[in-house]
């Protein structure tokens, strides 16, 4: 979905009906594993900022929910957990959001944390 709003507050209470649990649960994810990192909205979806510098983003499209994790090798890692997404360079997308395997996604994103404290 291609967004104009101006939070993230904002953003979620734009989500279709039938996918707002799981991007819910997918905020909430974020808001506690990247502690420390600014939500925010850049490119119209939920971006994820730690000193500037976006790490995770969000986004409900029209064929899919959007997972963006700038760091490839913590895609790579988590590749082969994540079934039969769509997954490129730093792109999930999940065709079928009640499939979803949350367990892997919290690993992923406390992966990226780790990844990005060791970093800065």
């Amino acid at each position: 979905m291609i967004s104009k709003a101006r939070d993230v507050d904002s953003y979620m209470r734009e989500v279709p009906a039938g996918r707002q649990a799981t991007m819910e649960k997918l905020r909430a994810l974020c808001r506690k594993l990247l502690a420390g990192h600014d939500e925010c909205i850049e490119y119209g979806m939920p971006v994820y900022k730690l000193d500037g510098a976006m790490h995770v983003a969000f986004a409900s499209q029209k064929q899919y929910i959007a997972l963006y994790v700038t760091k490839k090798d913590v895609v790579d890692e988590f590749r082969d957990s994540l079934g039969a997404s769509s997954i490129g360079k730093g792109c999930i997308r999940f065709t079928r959001p009640e499939q979803i395997d949350f367990k892997v996604i919290e690993g992923l994103l406390r992966r990226t944390a780790k990844s990005k404290a060791a970093a800065c």
